[in-house]
């Protein structure tokens, strides 16, 4: 008899439903249970996270810089360019249409405590490292790694960063429905789960529509360069974004991709260069819900969202985006460092980012492999022939 497995995102639905239709009528005792382990696995999300940019920043840096060349060069610089458009995009488009779809309520952190409700116990991991020293060290390590002829020490880097994908997807990925149905049964105690949900609701919808007009830019910039119809182009890429919303990875995705993207016009050697390392390094689709949902999250909390501090937080988000593995909600996982040591979010604010990242995973995949399209036509316009002559 075959298993049934239901995918990340169902669980993740299924465990806010529940924690919203049960949280009114569980006794206290019941939910300081569920206090307790959260307690516990934010503070081992709070160990895991150094290790995670560790682990994954190191490697991407490393296999980047292995493979130098101009035309390496041209599409990472084109991918992080658009990245970057899209967390600015999300940014102003947020700072317009948020102020009149969000209420300043309780800070999270209140909600998440349900009125005074404390675990049974807590167990403390501090960290090894703060997140800029592993972001920083990982940097070195991977320019390192990049000029070094010896492959002995990358083989190391190679399994550490094995060992922490193997830690997101079996024990991080498969906990967080739990924890999210523990915040929303805290939020449901204490009365505060109508609010958020009502904000969910409008800023899921405002990320479809922007991604829509991200992709509409993408390939009429990339219409520019080739000169033909852009939505004839985006229409031939309709597969990949489809099997995307399916598979919620950009990995799996790639051999669709590579088919679409020939049948565009782009040349097979500039197309299975740029596709998979695209699926890589290109997450602009990725980006602009991280931006959107964090400065809702701080507009909800009454917390600073200037200008300075998003766009440093965007151009780092920029380069944290590549390291993201081919997991669902690997992306997520990749930027928690960077949300909590330069936004400040706290353990209740991370548990919404993750859910309302994930209750989006694929259309900000899809998003993502299809841009990719758009920067192999570019690509092959500007580099495809004569290329390296």
């Amino acid at each position: 008899m075959k298993k049934i497995k239901i995918g990340l995102l169902p669980r993740i639905i299924i465990a806010i439903i529940l924690g919203i239709a049960i949280g009114t009528v569980f006794p206290a005792p019941l939910v300081r249970i569920f206090v307790t382990f959260n307690g516990i696995f934010s503070e081992f999300l709070n160990f895991s996270i150094p290790l995670i940019i560790l682990g994954l920043v190191t490697i991407a840096i490393a296999d980047i810089g292995k493979g130098a060349g101009k035309m390496l060069l041209v599409t990472a610089l084109i991918a992080y360019g658009a990245t970057l458009f899209s967390g600015f995009l999300s940014y102003f488009t947020g700072m317009a249409v948020f102020p009149s779809l969000i209420e300043v309520g309780a800070p999270l952190e209140e909600v998440s405590e349900a009125h005074g409700i404390l675990p049974y116990f807590s167990v403390s991991i501090p960290p090894l490292m703060n997140v800029m020293t592993a972001l920083i060290l990982a940097f070195t390590l991977g320019l390192g790694l990049a000029a070094l002829n010896s492959d002995s020490l990358k083989n190391v880097a190679r399994d550490f960063q094995e060992i922490i994908v193997r830690m997101i997807s079996a024990v991080i990925l498969p906990l967080l429905p739990l924890y999210i149905f523990g915040i929303f049964l805290n939020m449901t105690h204490s009365g505060q789960v109508y609010a958020i949900l009502m904000v969910f609701i409008k800023i899921i919808g405002v990320i479809f529509l922007l991604h829509i007009f991200l992709l509409v830019f993408q390939y009429s910039i990339a219409a520019i360069f080739v000169h033909k119809n852009p939505f004839r182009l985006l229409g031939k890429m309709m597969p990949a974004y489809f099997t995307a919303l399916g598979t919620q990875s950009s990995a799996a995705t790639i051999p669709v991709t590579l088919e679409q993207t020939k049948k565009n016009g782009v040349s097979a050697d500039i197309a299975g260069f740029v596709i998979p390392l695209c699926a890589t390094i290109h997450l602009s689709g990725s980006t602009l819900k991280i931006v959107a949902c964090a400065l809702a999250l701080m507009m909800m909390q009454g917390m600073p969202f200037d200008f300075p501090l998003f766009a440093g937080f965007i151009f780092m988000l920029g380069i944290t985006m590549v390291a993201a593995p081919g997991v669902p909600g690997g992306a997520i996982m990749a930027a928690l460092g960077i949300l909590q040591s330069m936004l400040g979010f706290d353990e209740s604010a991370q548990a919404l980012m993750i859910a309302l990242y994930i209750a989006m995973d694929s259309f900000g995949t899809a998003c993502n492999v299809t841009g990719d399209g758009a920067i192999a036509l570019i690509i092959d316009k500007v580099m495809g022939k004569g290329a390296g002559k």
